[in-house]
């Protein structure tokens, strides 16, 4: 890992690395409670402070950032490490937020689908048509814990429709480039599942045995937790992989291309930048760190990045 620069030291559970028009990184620290962005130079500057736990984060079409607030987490601290351990006695739900980068205002766009309140949204993407889709990980309490979702949403705040359901901890979301199929991430079960679209907000929803209307794409045998992912250019899905510390690269088809080790369990996030979109920006949570390195495959550009 030689080739790995630390961008930034000292963030309070950073996710959600988004490379913004001037270069700098918007980013999340969950346990500050707020949206930050570091600057070229390593400067660490807070854009909204709002509170609860956000999460996921995404360009939207407006330019605005969106955020997945799950609504907070209980925090163990040691030396050299921050890790999330349950929900607060403060929360009071999860919500989408849309936030001015420019003056930090920010206001609630969904907290509820129906009669159905968001629980723990966790990650967003964007699709090409302006609407975006985003898991609800759900909540973990003492002796149980809620079933997740993927849903669908405008960006303007009218319209929102769950798109699969139940999924086991559904956290990290991407698209194809072609954006016929959404990609998922199941954290506790450290699986891949792969939604063919039959139109925006709409899967084809696969027969029993399916548990959620999705196709098994891939998992690996030992102790891992996918979090976040991204999708490269040539369509392969970068996992960022917990426990196990590292991303996880598979093809479309289900096949393991390589794993790339991380010096931290608690990789969350991966983003693609640059000129030619070959750099990849990683979120090493637990250390508190927004690192770079080369990647081998441009990222894919997304929608409104």
């Amino acid at each position: 890992m030689s080739d790995l620069k630390v961008l930034a030291t000292g963030l309070r559970f950073p996710e959600g690395p988004v490379v913004m028009p001037d270069g700098s990184i918007a980013l999340v620290e969950i346990a500050r409670g707020t949206v930050t962005r570091v600057a070229a130079d390593g400067t660490v500057s807070v854009i909204a402070d709002l509170g609860g736990g956000p999460n996921g984060l995404a360009t939207g079409p407006d330019g605005a950032l969106y955020v997945c607030n799950n609504g907070g987490f209980e925090w163990h601290e040691e030396p050299g490490m921050i890790r999330p351990i349950g929900t607060p006695a403060s929360y009071a739900g999860g919500r989408i937020e849309r936030v001015d980068p420019k003056t930090g205002e920010f206001r609630v766009l969904y907290d509820r689908c129906g009669e159905q309140k968001l629980k723990g949204p966790n990650d967003i993407v964007f699709d090409r048509n302006g609407g975006f889709y985003f898991t609800d990980l759900g909540k973990t309490r003492h002796r149980d814990r809620d079933q997740g979702s993927v849903y669908y949403a405008k960006a303007d705040g009218s319209f929102i429709v769950e798109v699969a359901h139940p999924i086991l901890t559904p956290n990290g979301i991407g698209l194809s480039p072609d954006e016929t199929t959404l990609y998922v991430a199941e954290t506790e079960g450290g699986r891949l599942w792969a939604f063919d679209l039959a139109e925006p907000g709409v899967i084809k929803r696969q027969p029993f045995p399916s548990p959620n209307g999705g196709r098994f794409l891939f998992n690996e045998a030992g102790y891992q937790r996918y979090d976040s992912l991204a999708v490269d250019a040539e369509g392969n899905i970068c996992i960022a992989t917990l426990m196990k510390g590292a991303i996880t690269v598979v093809s479309p088809s289900g096949k393991l291309v390589r794993s790339v080790k991380m010096p931290d369990v608690y990789t969350t996030n991966i983003c693609f930048g640059g000129p030619d979109m070959r750099t990849a920006y990683i979120t090493l949570s637990g250390i508190g760190q927004l690192v770079s390195m080369p990647w081998p495959e441009a990222g894919l550009k997304l929608n409104f990045g």
